[in-house]
């Protein structure tokens, strides 16, 4: 049976044919992307709005760079145990949700002696800014970078090509 649409409320709406609906089953683990252990599937990407939405997947002992958000990002931890190196006595666990404003700056990590691998949903607006050891500038992690991730690892990884959502592409309306 085929929805009708609803054409009687007083406002407007983009017109949708299907649910933008995916399943992370059907998306394939990208290995290895940013450091050993830090491996994630990409739910949805828009390069245009910078947003990025990703179950990421930590093997015990992975970390990632100190890095600085230049959006929000929100954080529900599925599984495993991580915490950041400066707040280490507030460790995130299943259940966990976390909000981190804008401008935040941290390293983020998952314990050595975690017994299973750490399942976090991240919704990530903007770019982290990702830093050395020694405090220089190292790289930006973005939307953009990410979907170029994705295709280039997924093509060296053998994983064929990987379905995610993504938002719409900037064009004239005359054209």
């Amino acid at each position: 049976m085929t929805a009708q649409p609803f054409t009687k409320a007083p406002v407007f709406s983009l017109p949708q044919d299907e649910l933008l609906t995916l399943n992370a089953a059907d998306i394939p683990v990208i290995k290895d992307a940013l450091a050993p252990g830090v491996n994630y599937q990409p739910l949805f990407l828009d390069p245009e709005v910078g947003i990025w939405v990703v179950l990421a997947h930590f093997s015990p002992g992975a970390e990632l760079p100190v890095h600085l958000h230049t959006g929000a990002v929100h954080g529900y931890t599925l599984s495993g145990k991580w915490a950041y190196r400066e707040y280490p006595d507030q460790p995130q666990t299943a259940g966990s949700y976390l909000y981190e404003p804008g401008s935040s700056i941290h390293q983020f990590y998952a314990p050595e002696d975690n017994t299973e691998d750490t399942v976090v949903l991240f919704i990530v607006y903007g770019a982290n800014v990702n830093f050395t050891p020694d405090g220089q500038f190292h790289s930006i992690l973005d939307a953009i970078t990410i979907k170029t991730l994705t295709e280039q690892l997924s093509e060296a990884q053998g994983l064929g090509k990987v379905n995610y959502l993504t938002g719409g592409s900037a064009r004239y309306t005359a054209s």
